[in-house]
């Protein structure tokens, strides 16, 4: 992981983000409708995303995990993001995230974006096992990782304290034997 591969899939283009991103990502981080599940308060200003985008290189360097910006192959503009973070080599495990601008929800980008970073994970990373922690009134996550095969294993109550109050976390998973039946039904 010490490189950043790009991934492409039929619509998109799954890239390293840089600085230079940054106002576009402030476009949908600042949004506090794409943020409310996100354990974070929305931002306020284009430098505030910088933090951000840091935590996505030191992730990358300490190889706990890797996040990909989310382009539409007609731009190069970041419409979101997807990756690995809190990676376990030892045990062969990660957590995926994803987080997408308002602005192309209900399209199946996520979706699209979400299936190839596990296939990545699955392929060429050596995972056996990929988590998603989402909140209990997230429906359209929830939804979007049991489309491609997570299975609900329970709920962590008051698993993290963010914005001032403790979260409960529905935690899904998908195992690389899933993946295979996942392909198979996409």
């Amino acid at each position: 992981m010490s490189d950043h591969p790009i991934i492409e899939t039929n619509r998109l283009i799954l890239r390293k983000v840089t600085l230079d991103d940054a106002k576009d990502m402030f476009s949908y981080l600042s949004d506090s409708e794409v943020v409310n599940h996100m354990g974070l308060e929305p931002y306020q200003t284009v430098e505030d995303v910088h933090g951000e985008i840091e935590w996505y290189q030191s992730i990358l360097e300490a190889k706990t995990g890797i996040r990909w910006g989310i382009t539409l192959k007609s731009s190069d503009t970041i419409i979101g993001s997807c990756g690995f973070l809190n990676r376990t080599q030892k045990h062969f495990r990660t957590e995926v995230g994803f987080e997408l601008n308002r602005e192309y929800w209900g399209k199946g980008i996520a979706q699209e974006a979400l299936q190839a970073v596990v296939i990545h994970g699955f392929q060429h990373m050596e995972l056996e096992r990929i988590e998603a922690l989402i909140e209990p009134d997230n429906f359209p996550s929830q939804k979007l990782v049991e489309n491609i095969g997570f299975v609900k294993e329970g709920l962590l109550r008051h698993y993290e304290f963010t914005c001032g109050k403790f979260d409960d976390l529905l935690i899904y998973s998908l195992l690389k034997e899933d993946e295979i039946r996942t392909l198979i039904k996409l």
